[in-house]
Parts: C-alpha cells; sequence; structure tokens
C-alpha cells in the first residue's frame, strides 16, 4: 500500500496561537482514516492545510504524490471534498449544481450529464433531480453535497463532519454510501463529533487535542491501550455515598461527570453486587468504546 496522504512535522499559526503544532500522519490507499478531536482541536485547519488551501508555517505535506501547496491544483483534481456546511447553489436544480461543479474539473456536459443519474441514485435523490435548493430537506442537501464531492471521480475523499445534523436513517445511508466507496478502493479522510460513526468506520485514526495528535491505531487497538474493557455508568440519589462506600474501591478508575459516575472495570462482578442493594441509583454495564478513550485523553470540559 502506498501513501495517498503524508503529512510531517505542520505547523499553523494564527497571531500567537499554534492551531497545528507539529503534527505528522500517512494515510494509505484505500483507508479511511479518521482525524477526532473537540472543538478547536485544529481538525478543519489540517484538513485546509493538505488541500492547499492556507499555507503552512512549517512542514512538509504530499497529496497523491503531488507537494502543497505548490501543486494542490494538481492534487485536488482526483480528490473530492464534503465542507462542514453545505454551500450547494440555491439558484440551481440538484442536477444543475451536479453539471456547474463538474466544469471546474474542466469535465465536459456531455461527461458530466452521463455521471449524473448515477450520483443523484447514490444520494438517493434520484427523484429529486429538478427540485430547487429551496424544496430539499437538511439531509437531502447533504447527500447532494456528497454526491456533489464525487462528480470527478475522486481517487480521495476529504469528509469534515458528514453527518451533522442528520437524522438516523440519513447518518446510516451516509455510511452506507462509504463503505462502498471503501470497497471501490476510495481513500477517505474523515472528521466526526460522532464516536460510533468513526468506531465503525475507520480503519485508523488519529485524536488530536490542541493541534497535536495525542494518539493514533485502529479503534480496537485504542480502546484496548486506554481503557477498562468494562464500563458501569451509575447515577441517581445518593450517588456520592455509595461512591464513597463502595464505587472509588471497587472501580480500578472513575470519573464524575455531571450527575453521573463512569466506573471503569476490569470486571464488573463486584461493582455490579452492590449495586443491587441500591434502589435509588441507576445504573447502565457496557463494554469500553471510543467515546470514552476520547473523553479520557482530551477531557470532559466543555469547548467553544
Amino acid at each position: 500500500m502506498s501513501a495517498v496522504l503524508s503529512v510531517e512535522q505542520l505547523y499553523k499559526t494564527y497571531g500567537d496561537q499554534a492551531v497545528v503544532a507539529g503534527i505528522s500522519l500517512s494515510i494509505m490507499s484505500g483507508e479511511c482514516f479518521g482525524l477526532l478531536g473537540p472543538n478547536g482541536a485544529g481538525k478543519t485547519t489540517t484538513l485546509r492545510l493538505c488541500l492547499g488551501l492556507s499555507k503552512p508555517d512549517h512542514g512538509e505535506i504530499r497529496l497523491r504524490g503531488f507537494p502543497v501547496p505548490r501543486q494542490a491544483r494538481e492534487a485536488r483534481m482526483k480528490v473530492g471534498v464534503v465542507p462542514q456546511m453545505d454551500n450547494l447553489d440555491p439558484d440551481f436544480t440538484a442536477s444543475e449544481n451536479l453539471l456547474v461543479y463538474g466544469r471546474y474539473f474542466g469535465l465536459s456536459d456531455k461527461a458530466i450529464k452521463a455521471r449524473i443519474p448515477d450520483l443523484l441514485e447514490f444520494a438517493g435523490l434520484t427523484q429529486r433531480a429538478h427540485a430547487k435548493m429551496s424544496e430539499l430537506s437538511g439531509g437531502m442537501k447533504r447527500r447532494l453535497t456528497m454526491a456533489r464531492a464525487l462528480v470527478n471521480d475522486p481517487d480521495v475523499l476529504f469528509l469534515d463532519e458528514p453527518t451533522t445534523g442528520l437524522d438516523p436513517q440519513a447518518r446510516h445511508l451516509i455510511w452506507d454510501r462509504m463503505k462502498k466507496l471503501m470497497a471501490q478502493g476510495k481513500t477517505l479522510l474523515l472528521t466526526t463529533h460522532f464516536m460510533d460513526e468513526a468506531e465503525r468506520l475507520c480503519t485508523r485514526l488519529a485524536v488530536m487535542d490542541q493541534g497535536r495528535i495525542v494518539t493514533e491505531g485502529s479503534p480496537r487497538d485504542l480502546i484496548a491501550a486506554h481503557i477498562e474493557p468494562e464500563v458501569v455508568e451509575v447515577y441517581g440519589e445518593g450517588l456520592a455515598a455509595w461512591l464513597d462506600a463502595h464505587g472509588a474501591r471497587r472501580a480500578t478508575r472513575f470519573e464524575v461527570s455531571g450527575e453521573t459516575a463512569f466506573c471503569y472495570v476490569h470486571d464488573a462482578t463486584a461493582l455490579l453486587e452492590t449495586l443491587q442493594s441500591e434502589p435509588h441509583l441507576r445504573y447502565l454495564h457496557r463494554p469500553a468504546n471510543l467515546e470514552d478513550v476520547f473523553m479520557k485523553l482530551t477531557g470532559r470540559d466543555l469547548r467553544d
């Protein structure tokens, strides 16, 4: 496998703030690589740097073998981008949005029109080909934006929070489409705040915080490396007293967030036994997941 995107010691500052602070990563052909992090971690800035839309202060970027930003235009000819916010033209129909966008890549109208039926089918919008943007729901617009990113038959897709704001049905449809793209050999770079999405789709991922990569690996490997295998979430009246009497001793590690205690254990049997005699407490016993890793590494404080 060859690296479709390689980044070495990438830095970007705005004023006195280092938004990207020396990250390095390599994304291989055919994989879905996730870039996770709280708001302000530097994810979108990293994507913009890799696409040549912003100039780095330091570092090397190669996208599809081209140096970026020096040959960013050549690199982007076979790259598709789904931005964080939809930017479809409100004056055009669904088909016209695809047609006009395809012209930016030097494609002929004939070639684009030949692709439009498949792109609309991919987005589940075949019956909406002639609909104006005002007639489409938010989920439809998001799916059309994803279809638009495929108009040039890209080798690489940059997906910046592609399912934000979608209902569960639309999210699952986009997940299914992303899996089909991977099956076709496309390379995906995904940012998302949905940990279940990353855990389901990503072959590898990196967690960013304050402009740095704090860990990298497959979702399963990161869960095994950073978190105890079982989690008991406990909440309700008397939580503090129960923690003092049992939780702190029975749990390998615990965190309190709001009215919930997250107890991390290798074997939850003894902890669950103490909860049987606590009728005012409610609890959820589950396996550890990627969200637990994310919270441990980046903290539970709100980011704005």
